[in-house]
């Protein structure tokens, strides 16, 4: 149930493969759909409409005097509350108002006017480096997208959701332009060139260069007049000149981007995934099923699968799967010609080869499965010639719906089959020994094997080594150097290997073996340069004073301080190292994104050495600079403003403390712009983290991060609060530790009690956290950590907010997070760890937020529901939100915003302002009348002290002090 740590700021792209990726704004890439709003479902089912929220927000009006108007939040707004983010569209109610006493009411609601401003802050661009480092594309985007997107139908089909209208993955995020600019020699970037001729409101997807950086290609789609969006078509756009064109003329050749989509084979030519001509309308669902649904294992097999969503249901299910997924593959050029390629299949992949010769397809097909997802259905892997002649299958493996749920355990037969990035069309791939069950216990593990694109007759594949650990990669040089990886999670170990691909007479060696836990010890990472046929190869660098060759590691620099990012030279014969670079460990936080001297074949230069770094600060976003050797000169090449500068102030800092097993643990603590604990006192405080599993407790105990970074704020973050004067503790270690033969989760518990007693503690040592004003809160396994600490460890917080979270175990009998062993093998530990066992005990209020439409294995929304009854029945103060349409992670600005509104209000009723507190507010109101004005007793005396933050920090902080 992992959750990547979100940052508001760009990404990079197409740095280490022509293949570029796209992303949103700081959300997962999803996003889209729309029908009147159901809205949330909490305890009423009555809509807001306008002239409701207009009396109610007069009434409140006359209540506290310091609630902002109607009238003037619809100017702020652009006149239909839905803010300044380009989603005016959106037709979901949008209500606000600082009654903390409201809820009851149903309809969106806004956050208080600090918070929205963070998340409504223009996205920054995305940035894309051409092939040759030449030129920059600021790739731009919109800021949180409207719950009409998201209200789109959708297929949900075979672990996969599908807008059938556009024939691709739902909810996919977009780029609104293009923007060029000339990387100058001096470091500087030319005038921006914005690709020109697309139609008003395009929506830009799997933008790609071309290999010798002179075209790009993408797709477009359209917005309908019903709401919905168009169908994809494929784009080119000459990088020189800035004009694009559709790449075929017919507009009746659409792109199918269920799996893949397009793929440049050479120049100038692009293979495209396209929906089929002949294609009819989709099938109907029958009115009279043909008959009973029907499963069976009358074989006796031992099939075990995690909770998987979104399967294939029945029959008609298939059919519909197949109706969207079929593709018919066409070579287009960009001289018109097109050319169909091959016959319609599922195609999951295809993947040209480095001499452009050959294409790899990957293709899926019947019979498919109601119990795993498409990744596992039968997989027939062939190898075709560029002008589309067949030249053999290379193989047809079986449905897989019998891999063992151990960790480690993989598919039988052939998998990772790709080209050798060093060679013009020689493939590799691996092979299981052991039959893809991890508790086999076998020698060797793995084979991995080697064979030309078209080998002779009598040409068999060639082993080129073998592993006693599981696969995990190979970074190819030439003949003489390659990197394979190995590991093992049981014992977390991990190891590198030389080999030398073309000469059998050297022996394979262990370059590093090591524990992935100790981030100490990690090395780093050889970097790639890009060879002229597209591909990534190892990197050589070469010393002109002692003409020895070297390769650039390329490291996070953990330390007990912090990570100081370095690159090393490093001999891969004898050892050695010299560190070339590292990142200034005082006040910024710097790291190698990119080689860009990489244009040329062979051994680079030391003293042509050219990289591309990050560099970033606690309170400086991160902008981008070129470094040059010899003189290691940096040229500065963007300069994005501040995304929220109202806390460009803010404090952080990375702490450090000790639980009582002595396990050292960190933390990064972040106050409020302004703050001093010794003027103000101590703050309400949001501790907001996720466990993680550990085998050793010297791992659990190192530092991971640097003090230095940037504190990135996404949509949902709990920095949030800082804007409405919480202390924040992120991500302090929550480590479940199973040394030895010891399974973590035995004692998971015992340790997230004592993980959770040693940071508050330390809050409260250090005088930024007030005892009785601690809010602990998480997303998906850190909700999980947030409803057992409110259930074991209740003295420790006042109040918990849990996202997306799964709370009864019995419900993932296979396995969970990084879990094993079955409920049936470890049944005590499924139920002690379960807080829907211990509702009975939660005392403390708990808020439970939860997308309707989640797709994450085990986190069923359901998950919530049940939890929630639980809480009812012994009558704990709890409050349940479903978001319509929402996933796993939370995409529309209306959810988004609701979101914050309602944790907001949760932790300004139960932890900043909770009900002891209030009465202690109102017993000193007549003491305090001599020196607070009438707004200010007006507010105490309803108890609504939130408007308070309303405010601006000086006369909030004079209210407060004189009503506490």
């Amino acid at each position: 149930m992992s959750l990547p740590k979100v940052y508001h700021r760009f990404s990079l792209l197409s740095l280490h493969s022509p293949k570029t990726l796209f992303f949103s704004s700081s959300l997962p890439l999803a996003v889209k759909r729309l029908p009147s709003p159901p809205l949330l479902r909490a305890h009423s089912r009555r809509f807001v409409t306008g002239k409701q929220f207009k009396a109610k927000s007069a009434m409140a009006s006359s209540r506290f005097h310091l609630v902002v108007p109607v009238n003037a939040l619809a100017i702020e707004d652009g006149g239909n509350g839905s803010g300044s983010n380009g989603a005016a569209n959106a037709t979901a109610s949008v209500a606000y108002d600082d009654d903390l006493e409201s809820a009851s009411e149903t309809g969106y609601r806004l956050p208080p006017r600090e918070i929205r401003d963070i998340v409504d802050a223009p996205p920054l661009p995305a940035l894309s480096f051409s092939p040759l480092r030449d030129k920059i594309l600021f790739l731009k985007r919109r800021s949180l997208p409207p719950l009409s997107d998201l209200a789109r139908p959708e297929e949900k089909l075979a672990g996969v959701r599908i807008d059938g209208k556009c024939n691709t993955r739902s909810r996919m995020s977009f780029y609104t332009g293009i923007g060029i600019h000339h990387l100058m020699e001096d470091g500087s970037l030319g005038p921006e060139k914005e690709i020109q001729g697309l139609p008003e409101g395009a929506r830009i997807n799997f933008l790609t260069w071309s290999n010798n950086g002179q075209h790009l290609a993408f797709t477009v789609r359209l917005d309908e007049d019903d709401g919905s969006s168009s169908k994809l078509r494929v784009w080119v756009a000459n990088v020189d000149t800035g004009k694009a064109r559709p790449l075929f003329e017919s507009p009746d050749i659409y792109v199918n981007a269920v799996f893949d989509n397009f793929v440049w084979v050479n120049d100038s030519t692009l293979l495209v995934c396209t929906i089929p001509l002949s294609r009819g309308d989709p099938p109907r669902k029958p009115l009279v099923p043909s008959g009973p649904k029907i499963q069976s294992n009358e074989q006796k097999n031992v099939i075990q699968s995690r909770t998987y969503q979104d399967l294939l249901k029945d029959e008609y299910d298939e059919d519909l799967f197949e109706y969207y997924a079929t593709t018919q593959l066409v070579l287009a050029s960009l001289d018109g010609e097109i050319k169909p390629f091959g016959p319609p299949a599922i195609y999951t992949s295809m993947d040209p080869s480095p001499d452009q010769a050959y294409i790899l397809l990957t293709s899926t097909h019947r019979p498919f499965s109601f119990v795993v997802p498409c990744g596992r259905f039968p997989k027939k892997v062939e190898v075709w010639k560029a002008n589309g002649e067949f030249v053999r299958e290379l193989c047809d493996l079986p449905l897989a719906e019998n891999i063992p749920i151990a960790f480690n355990s993989v598919r039988k037969g052939m998998r990772s089959i790709n080209w050798r990035a060093d060679k013009p069309s020689n493939l590799y791939w691996v092979e299981t020994q052991d039959g893809g069950d991890a508790k086999v216990e076998v020698s060797p593990r793995d084979i991995i094997y080697t064979q030309s694109a078209a080998p002779h007759e009598n040409e068999h594949p060639k082993i080129l080594h073998k592993l006693d650990l599981r696969y995990g990669g190979i970074s190819w040089c030439d003949d003489t150097l390659a990197l394979v990886y190995e590991s093992w999670y049981k014992t977390r170990k991990v190891r590198t290997w030389v080999i030398s691909p073309g000469s059998e007479n050297v022996n394979p060696r262990i370059l590093f073996d090591r524990s992935s836990e100790d981030v100490y010890s990690d090395p780093g990472s050889p970097m790639s340069r890009r060879t002229p046929a597209g591909t990534y190869v190892i990197a050589k660098v070469k010393k002109e004073d002692d003409g020895d060759t070297y390769l650039l590691l390329n490291g996070s620099g953990a330390t007990p301080e912090g990570n100081i990012p370095f690159l090393d030279l490093f001999d891969i014969n004898t050892g050695s190292k010299e560190r070339i670079w590292q990142s200034n460990r005082e006040k910024y936080f710097e790291t190698v994104v990119a080689l860009m001297s990489d244009q040329k074949e062979g051994e680079l230069s030391i003293n042509k050495l050219k990289i591309l770094t990050s560099k970033e600060s606690k309170t400086e976003n991160t902008q981008y600079y070129l470094l040059s050797w010899p003189e290691k000169k940096a040229c500065q090449i963007t300069n994005f403003p501040h995304p929220y500068p109202q806390l460009e102030s803010l404090q952080k800092e990375m702490i450090r403390y000790q639980r009582k097993d002595g396990v050292q643990l960190t933390a990064t603590l972040y106050l409020p712009p302004g703050y001093d604990p010794s003027r103000d006192g101590p703050l309400p405080c949001l501790v907001w983290s996720y466990p993680g599993e550990f085998k050793s407790k010297d791992a659990a105990s190192q530092v991971r991060g640097s003090p230095n970074e940037f504190a990135g704020i996404g949509p949902t973050s709990p920095l949030l609060w800082l804007a409405r004067r919480f202390a924040v503790l992120s991500g302090p270690t929550i480590p479940i530790i199973g040394e030895g033969d010891e399974e973590a989760n035995d004692r998971y518990i015992e340790q997230l009690v004592a993980s959770a007693e040693a940071a508050v503690e330390e809050v409260i040592r250090r005088g930024v956290a007030d005892p009785n004003k601690i809010a602990v809160g998480g997303h998906s396994y850190g909700a999980f950590m947030t409803a057992n600490l409110l259930a074991h460890a209740p003295h420790l917080f006042c109040c918990g907010i849990a996202r997306s979270g799964a709370y009864n175990r019995t419900l993932t009998p296979f396995g969970f997070q990084n879990e094993e062993r079955t409920l049936w093998e470890a049944t005590n530990t499924y139920v002690e760890m379960s807080p829907f066992m211990s509702a009975n005990k939660i005392k403390k209020p708990i808020l439970l937020i939860h997308g309707e439409e989640d797709n994450n294995p085990g986190t069923l929304t359901m998950q919530s529901d049940r939890f929630f009854n639980a809480l009812k029945g012994h009558g704990a103060l709890c409050r349940l939100v479903i978001l319509p349409y929402e996933s796993h992670g939370y995409g529309a600005r209306e959810s988004i915003m609701h979101v914050l509104w309602e944790t907001d209000r949760w932790l300004q009723k139960h932890c900043a302002y909770s009900s002891d507190v209030k009465a202690d507010l109102n017993a000193c109101k007549d003491n305090a009348e001599g020196t607070v004005d009438s707004q200010s007793k007006a507010v105490g005396a309803a108890g609504g002290v939130q408007e308070l933050a309303n405010l601006d920090d000086d006369k909030f902080h004079s209210i407060r002090r004189s009503l506490l």
